[in-house]
Formats: C-alpha cells, sequence, structure tokens
C-alpha cells in the first residue's frame, strides 16, 4: 500500500471534503425549509395542499436517491433549463447535487415536522386561538418552539444520513469524498489508501456531529 497517493491527491481531497460539507449543509438548510412546508401540508384539510405534499413525500421516500440523482442530472435539470434559459449553458453536477440532496432531505424531514407538530398538545393550540391569536402567529410562537425541541434528535439523525448520502453524487462526478476516493483508485490502482481515508473522514464528520453539534443544540435548547 502507498498511502503517499493521499499527499499526491491533497488537493482534489481538501476540494471534495469542502464540497461535502458545503453540500451537506446547503442542502439540509434548504430541505427543513422545504420540509416545513410540506409537512405543514400534509397536515392541511385542504386536498389542494394536502395531496400534492403527500405524494411529494411518498415519492421522495419510496425510491432510491441512487435513482433520484440521476434522474435530476441527467433529465429533469437539463430539460427544465434548457426550457427557461436555452441560450446559457447547463449547471454541473455540484447544482444538481444541491437539488438532489435538498429535495430528498425535505421528504423525510416534513415528516420529522409532522410528527413533532403532531405530538404538541392540541389544547395549546385551541388556548392560543381562544386569546385571538391568528392560527399563523400560534403555529410560530407557541407550537414549532416546542416541537423544535423533540424534532432535534430527529433532524440531527437525518443531517448525519444526509452527510453519508452525499457520497452517491460521485455517479455523476460531484466533487465530493466519494469522488476523490473513486478518482485516487482508479488512477493510482491503489484501493486501501483512498477507500479507506475517505471511510475515516465521514466517520471523524459523523461523530462530531452527533457528539458536538446535535448534543451541543440538544443541551442549548433543552429546557433548564
Amino acid at each position: 500500500m502507498d498511502w503517499g497517493v493521499i499527499a499526491k491527491y491533497e488537493d482534489l481531497l481538501v476540494r471534495c471534503l469542502f464540497n461535502t460539507i458545503l453540500l451537506t449543509v446547503v442542502a439540509t438548510i434548504c430541505g427543513t425549509i422545504l420540509g416545513l412546508f410540506i409537512g405543514l401540508g400534509k397536515m392541511s384539510k385542504n386536498p389542494l395542499w394536502k395531496v400534492p405534499s403527500s405524494v411529494y413525500v411518498e415519492l421522495f421516500r419510496g425510491t432510491p436517491m441512487f435513482v433520484q440523482i440521476l434522474l435530476i442530472h441527467f433529465a429533469f435539470i437539463p430539460s427544465i433549463w434548457n426550457a427557461v434559459f436555452p441560450d446559457a449553458e447547463i449547471p454541473g453536477p455540484l447544482f444538481s447535487g444541491f437539488v438532489a440532496l435538498s429535495l430528498n432531505a425535505a421528504a423525510y424531514i416534513a415528516e420529522i415536522f409532522r410528527a413533532g407538530i403532531q405530538s404538541i398538545d392540541p389544547g395549546q393550540m385551541e388556548a392560543a386561538r381562544s386569546l385571538g391569536m391568528k392560527t399563523s402567529l400560534a403555529m410560530r410562537l407557541i407550537v414549532l418552539p416546542q416541537a423544535f425541541l423533540r424534532m432535534l434528535p430527529a433532524l440531527g439523525n437525518e443531517f448525519i444520513a444526509l452527510l453519508k448520502d452525499s457520497s452517491l453524487l460521485a455517479v455523476i462526478a460531484t466533487e465530493e469524498l466519494g469522488y476523490f476516493a473513486f478518482s485516487v483508485a482508479k488512477n493510482t490502482f491503489e484501493r486501501y489508501p483512498p477507500y479507506l481515508t475517505t471511510a475515516a473522514i465521514y466517520l471523524v464528520l459523523t461523530l462530531f456531529l452527533s457528539r458536538v453539534v446535535v448534543r451541543g443544540l440538544e443541551r442549548r435548547f433543552s429546557p433548564k
């Protein structure tokens, strides 16, 4: 085994590590925002909101992310981009990665929001409404803050899962850690150094997220 290949491809490793973290953070933020609206849509009594939201969740949770990535990168984005911007260059795989991870995360986070909101006693919403508060205001000031505390562990797990799932983007040549391992192994015929290095980096990142970030947030927002 020649561990010197890692130093030889150090620039690629740093770039792929940065992209992996960026993809995960951006996808989590976008997925959380979109997931909140989809989760509220699933709880809506209006079928115009409830049906599309339910279909979205079942579609993305019921199909492999691998297939979603291929469809988004090779079919949806080129078709939509050419229709909206006919003279513009189609975005690269990094953009497709952001879209694929965000849309997939939104489906799972929507269920987390739905379960968290429904775990709050409905009487609190009724009490707020009886005091003259609008439903949206009561949801934002009373229900969501309490639900967020209960959702933190599940949101943390989804964040970690998203980090690991980003390795699937190597199939469309997105420069992330999975792409680094595959490229170095292919170019140097060294198998253990790139794959073990990549696995170790993922392990460090997931341990940091679970032991430091998630637990830190739980302690920060837990009731005193």
